[in-house]
């Protein structure tokens, strides 16, 4: 235990190193120049596209909560200047927590940038841009990327065909700008109240106005809009108590998006009249009885994390520990009770302090950490198999949560404390995120009393248990059935293995061109496959030689299945040498097929599936860079043939190729015989293959 113990806790409690931020996009993000060419003294203008994955979004200038919307933080050269960002029309998302407002799909934020007058032509300027942003479904991650353009300095700038259509559709998707209209705000109670007289007719009435400040409600939270003659009256609510009830300051302007059947934007307003609220002042001391109120909420929140899905395995485990011991000396009982509730008030601390020193900014976040969610699958799956039976751990040889299961051993029962807290910080989020969110405004003590009495909570169950034997008691006692039940509750970890490997897909599952999934399970089954020779060949009754040949081969398993299932960062391209390039592939039909090769097109048509493993051997060495930049220059068309799903018109094309397993892949060259490739391809095979049979079609580079 005393060598393990270092391990464990730097696997634990890796949440400390979380920086808040995910390693790894699950946006695809990407920026982009509208000029191919810019000018001195001209403004030219760069758009960020960030494309989310389904049912993920990101948030407007105002999330009408916490969530923290897309920023830029630019390194320019000397001279230039960069303006704000361009917000396109956001949707208006109803919550538990009020409407907020959020971006799905391939949201587009434009910004522009101009250059000085003074800048030389005949140079190339490099531009860079930080750019960070949160996606949020049922939990967020916070998600960042650099950026660097190269662009050209010429006298007069020159718009970039290839990006055209993207800035096109990005400007409609803005607010229109309103000419001639009056507008005014005044404060109206703790409301504001718009009044907005539009220059021009407007398409349809208006049906939502959505703020650009916090802590000011839509119209459709609360509001309203109705007409005024010839102006719309628009009515918003503002908060001015935070959950202390102290003052918040109240701005003195207003701007926002008036919704409708054309979106127009409202530039900043002020706010005819200051509210009294408005006056800065320190907040009164917090009463006594708003402690006790905190304090209980955290203390009740605690309590209910034990019926949360993520925590209810554990429980398992822990009823599994005290039936166990329910024939041991009563006072063990309790101090095994006692020390359960010390990991988990120590682990409640540490995380506290992390929360309280910035590091993390909402409870929960250490998940976004893809080493904290692999950790965290590797404990839940051996947990599950030592539950079933597939490898025991005895006395002498303590490995990760062999104690959790056996409940044997101080040590043991601390550590499954501290597993218990581990397991619970992500189900606290859609529950306590009131009350996190107060604890987290209080002073120093306060707040790690609040913690702590939320640790209270969540050990309660377990301390009673242990200091009233007569409840350990009532439990049934020791018998066959143990075996059936404790077999059982493996399931249910495996269940939140599972889960938080659903955490980890988003996280990595798409790094190297997708490949990096496929190597996530293979080295999960390496993991799994190390337990059961350790569990099947590790026993007393083996010889020594088996034993150690058992070891040693688990040990290699374990490393070599942890090693292919790390979240390795991407590789970056050399200092000096362009970052590859993603190959875009058409979908195959027979129809798309002869309509290029009757434009006269080179055609290459790969037949493929997500469960043939050559095939994603073939995706993950055949297309180099070089073999990329050849077939930009052939203009061959890529089609994939995906044969992931049944598809009869592609079984039916295999047989006319006269080929009936995957991987096939074809050329197509207008007036020639397809060419069928071996099956495993090289990118040395391609390069030879697309300039010699496309040179003798009259093709060069």
């Amino acid at each position: 235990m005393q060598r393990l113990t270092p391990f464990l806790l730097t696997l634990i409690f890796s949440v400390s190193a979380a920086t808040g931020r995910a390693k790894t996009l699950s946006s695809v993000a990407d920026l982009f120049s509208e000029e191919k060419t810019i000018a001195p003294g001209k403004p030219f203008t760069l758009a960020l596209q960030l494309e989310h994955p389904g049912k993920w979004h990101s948030y407007y200038q105002n999330s009408g909560g916490i969530e923290q919307s897309p920023a830029i933080q630019w390194t320019l050269p000397p001279g230039f200047t960069a303006g704000p960002i361009q917000w396109p029309v956001p949707e208006v998302k109803g919550g538990y927590f009020g409407k907020s407002f959020v971006y799905s799909g391939s949201p587009v934020f434009l910004v522009e940038i101009t250059a000085p007058a003074t800048l030389e032509t005949g140079k190339t300027i490099t531009l860079t841009a930080d750019a960070s942003w949160q996606i949020c479904e049922e939990s967020c991650l916070n998600e960042e990327k650099s950026f660097t353009l190269n662009l050209p300095v010429a006298a007069a700038s020159e718009k970039d065909p290839a990006t055209a259509g993207l800035f096109e559709k990005a400007r409609a998707s803005q607010p229109a700008k309103l000419t001639n209209a009056k507008i005014s705000a005044r404060p109206d109670g703790s409301d504001i109240l718009l009044r907005m007289e539009p220059g021009e007719t407007l398409e349809g009435n208006p049906t939502d106005f959505i703020p650009d400040q916090p802590f000011v409600k839509s119209a459709s939270s609360g509001g309203s809009i109705q007409r005024d003659g010839k102006a719309w009256l628009i009515r918003l609510p503002r908060a001015t108590k935070d959950p202390l009830e102290n003052d918040i300051p109240q701005g003195n302007s207003l701007s926002g998006i008036l919704i409708g059947t054309r979106p127009v934007l409202i530039p900043e307003t002020t706010i005819g009249t200051p509210s009294p609220t408005a006056i800065s002042t320190a907040p009164e001391p917090l009463p006594f009885s708003k402690f006790l109120k905190i304090f209980g909420g955290m203390f009740l929140g605690g309590l209910i994390l034990n019926l949360m899905p993520c925590v209810f395995p554990v429980i398992g485990l822990k009823i599994m520990g005290f039936v166990q011991q329910a024939g041991h000396d009563r006072k063990k009982i309790v101090v095994h009770g006692l020390v359960f509730a010390a990991g988990v008030l120590l682990s409640f601390w540490v995380l506290s302090l992390v929360l309280f020193l910035g590091g993390i900014t909402s409870w929960g976040n250490q998940l976004q950490d893809p080493r904290v969610t692999l950790g965290t699958i590797l404990i839940m799956l051996l947990l599950g198999m030592n539950l079933f039976g597939v490898f025991e751990i005895g006395t002498s040889v303590t490995g990760v949560g062999g104690n959790l299961v056996q409940k044997q051993g101080v040590a043991g029962t601390f550590f499954s404390g501290v597993l218990a807290t581990l397991i619970a910080t992500p189900c606290s989020g859609p529950f306590l995120a009131v009350a996190i969110g107060v604890a987290v405004t209080l002073p120093a003590l306060p707040f790690f009393t609040a913690f702590t009495f939320m640790a209270i909570g969540l050990a309660l169950p377990y301390l009673v248990l242990s200091m009233f034997p007569a409840l350990v008691e009532k439990l049934p006692r020791p018998g066959p059935w143990m075996e059936s039940f404790k077999q059982g509750m493996s399931f249910l970890l495996f269940a939140t293995a599972a889960i938080f490997l659903w955490v980890y897909s988003a996280q990595v599952f798409d790094l190297n061109e997708g490949q990096k999934g496929l190597w996530v399970m293979l080295g999960l089954s390496a993991v799994a496959t190390a337990a059961w020779i350790y569990g099947r060949w590790n026993q007393p009754v083996r010889s020594s030689s088996i034993r150690l040949t058992a070891k040693v081969l688990a040990a290699l398993l374990c490393t070599g299945g942890i090693l292919l299932a790390w979240p390795w960062p991407a590789a970056q391209p050399e200092a000096g040498t362009v970052e590859k390039r993603a190959l875009e592939w058409g979908t195959w039909s027979q129809a798309e097929e002869d309509r290029l090769l009757d434009e006269g097109r080179p055609v290459f048509v790969d037949y493929t599936a997500k469960w043939c493993l050559t095939c994603q051997l073939n995706k993950s060495r055949a297309y180099t860079q070089p073999v990329i930049d050849l077939i930009e220059k052939k203009g061959i068309v890529l089609l994939k043939a995906d044969k992931t799903n049944p598809s009869p018109a592609i079984d039916a094309k295999l047989k006319q190729l006269g080929r009936s397993a995957i991987p096939v892949n074809v050329l197509l060259v207008p007036g020639k015989e397809p060419h069928i490739t071996p099956a495993l391809l090289t990118a040395d095979y391609l390069t030879e293959l697309f300039t010699r049979e496309l040179a003798a079609s009259g093709q060069t580079l």
